[in-house]
């Protein structure tokens, strides 16, 4: 394991005990024993609106590096980011929040669960841990998300790897995920039959034979109960089509939000694969960005980590040296 970056005092940052942050540890440990080789990482906690987020915070920051900020999105958690913080953290600070009612986070049942809320909390954390020069890396939700954070604190953002996300407005919606969506259906699908993560543990990859089992684990385990998928419904709910969703008009202004960053360096890995964010999605955030440096990967889905994950490290490897952070 990586060096952890140290705790935040407890009661000043964190908003916790020593004795609640020990004893949240203990649970969490129990819960990734069985992927542990997997996820080897520490387990931090700080309070957001409506709960206790937990986040991953390995490897110093002392080498002048822009710490990494890793946004995830439904149905994973900061699982979905492993093989980045393994390779990084060595010479960089690697931080990665699971968003309230995914990963080790807490999972209130009647939380409002919108983009902003989710926001905020992003940004609660950045400025509790106080993370400048940052190298936003973003992927589904974590789009929206890091970008919405982001269009409040531009100046704290220094480069950015975008891949299989939209920080804009779209109609497009496969069919599967409009009927996860659908009231009534919806519910029963995603959150009494977890029709939702546990078909991405297929779908989302490029192998059709799915994840092995300590990774699939690895997805699945925070969302093995009714009550723990409350966000992998409520995600999907808050999938903004029209004017009158609650998430529009902040989808909207994200959107706006996106041409202050076209000057940063920018590195788009995308899984051509995707049966969601499809190629027309990487095209729209080449129209965004158009001096980004683009990676199309042909045998690569949705989770582009899992597909593709020796291939990303590489070329972002490269294109942090081609592109440092002064």
């Amino acid at each position: 394991m990586k060096t952890q970056s140290p705790l935040p005092s407890p009661g000043i940052q964190s908003g916790l005990t020593i004795e609640e942050i020990d004893a949240r540890r203990k649970d969490a440990q129990d819960t990734v024993l069985p992927f542990s080789t997997e996820y080897p990482f520490a387990s931090n906690y700080l309070k957001v609106d409506g709960g206790v987020m937990h986040y991953v915070d390995e490897g110093a920051d002392t080498s002048g590096a822009s710490p990494m900020l890793m946004v995830h999105g439904n149905p994973t958690w900061s699982f979905y980011y492993r093989k980045l913080v393994a390779e990084f953290s060595g010479n960089t600070r690697c931080v990665v929040p699971d968003h309230i009612g995914c990963g080790l986070s807490d999972k209130p049942q009647d939380w409002p669960y919108t983009l902003e809320k989710h926001i905020a909390n992003l940004e609660r954390l950045v400025l509790a841990l106080d993370l400048r020069n940052i190298t936003l890396c973003v992927h589904d939700w974590g789009g929206p998300i890091g970008f919405g954070f982001a269009s409040r604190h531009p100046d704290r953002i220094k480069r950015l790897v975008i891949s299989n996300t939209a920080a804009f407005r779209s109609l497009r919606i496969p069919l599967r995920i409009a009927l996860c969506k659908a009231p009534g259906i919806g519910s029963f699908l995603v959150r009494r039959m977890n029709a939702f993560a546990g078909m991405a543990t297929k779908m989302a990859v490029h192998d059709k034979q799915g994840l092995n089992e300590v990774v699939r684990r690895g997805y699945l385990t925070p969302y093995d109960s009714f009550e723990h998928r409350v966000a992998t419904w409520q995600f999907v709910k808050d999938i903004p089509l029209h004017k009158e969703h609650p998430s529009y008009q902040t989808l909207a202004n994200v959107e706006t939000s996106l041409k202050q960053f076209q000057d940063l360096p920018t590195c788009i890995v995308w899984g051509e694969r995707d049966f969601c964010f499809t190629p027309h999605f990487r095209k729209l955030w080449e129209e965004h960005f158009p001096e980004a440096e683009v990676h199309a990967i042909e045998d690569a889905g949705h989770y582009v980590l899992e597909d593709a994950g020796k291939r990303v490290i590489a070329w972002l490897h490269d294109f942090f040296d081609r592109h440092p952070v002064s």
